[in-house]
């Protein structure tokens, strides 16, 4: 190398060091820039790259990650669709590592290997989770995460479809991370209109004080409180994300 080229290189290397970039990434910038100089006709690094400072400023950006490369996402469905919500994403490569406090799937995809997986969800008591892990771990399965008193389990697709559960090319991350199916409606529905019925029956209704009374009034509240807390909730949902 000549004296201008190693000059050049000097520079090169101090103003990269002064971006922060890491001193083995600036050696093998050198390396690969010094390598096809020298492959080149010219000879003159300055002729071939520019000058060293424009050329330091092109290389200190990072590049942005492509967006099917994303490695976490939150999301949640509710039970009527959920296992079937996460085995559509399972298959393209969502990884759920647990359920946060917030009750979101936590989920992780691998951005050079990313693998199929598959989902189950059992309905577990304190007292019989030891024999459901039990019963499901020869099968490969493993807990994933806990909401009330549902367990979900997952496990590589590739222990039912062997090699060809690893993806070639993912689709790009979901912009949505609410999922709420058909009979979720119906039900919240259904429980508005009976809360609007007690609502409007309540000033002809008499209190006699009977255990009948008693029952019919707490579960109109019990409904009533149920339906505005989920109609909050979904409202929450649709305005954070």
């Amino acid at each position: 190398m000549n004296g201008h080229a190693g000059d050049y290189f000097d520079e090169l290397a101090v103003i990269l060091t002064e971006t922060g970039m890491p001193a083995d990434r600036v050696e093998a910038m050198l390396d690969e820039l010094a390598g096809y100089l020298a492959e080149s006709d010219s000879g003159d690094p300055e002729e071939e790259f520019g000058p060293a400072a424009e050329l330091a400023r092109e290389l200190a950006v990072p590049s942005a990650p492509p967006a099917a490369d994303a490695r976490t996402w939150h999301w949640t469905a509710d039970l009527f669709h959920d296992v079937r919500m996460l085995n559509e994403y399972g298959a393209q490569g969502w990884e759920v590592d647990g359920i946060d406090a917030k009750g979101l799937f936590v989920s992780t995809r691998d951005p050079e290997h990313p693998q199929q997986w598959e989902y189950r969800r059992e309905l577990v008591s304190s007292g019989r989770r030891r024999s459901v892990l039990d019963l499901l771990a020869p099968d490969g399965w493993e807990p994933c995460g806990r909401w009330i008193c549902f367990e979900y389990f997952k496990r590589p697709k590739a222990a039912s479809v062997g090699p060809a559960a690893e993806l070639t090319a993912p689709p790009r991350p979901p912009k949505r991370s609410l999922f709420l199916s058909p009979k979720f409606y119906v039900l919240l529905a259904g429980l508005l209109v009976l809360t609007l019925v007690l609502l409007f029956r309540a000033p002809e209704m008499e209190f006699d004080g009977s255990l009948d009374t008693i029952l019919g009034l707490l579960t109109g509240m019990v409904v009533g409180v149920l339906a505005v807390m989920t109609a909050l909730w979904l409202a929450a949902r649709r305005r954070n994300h």
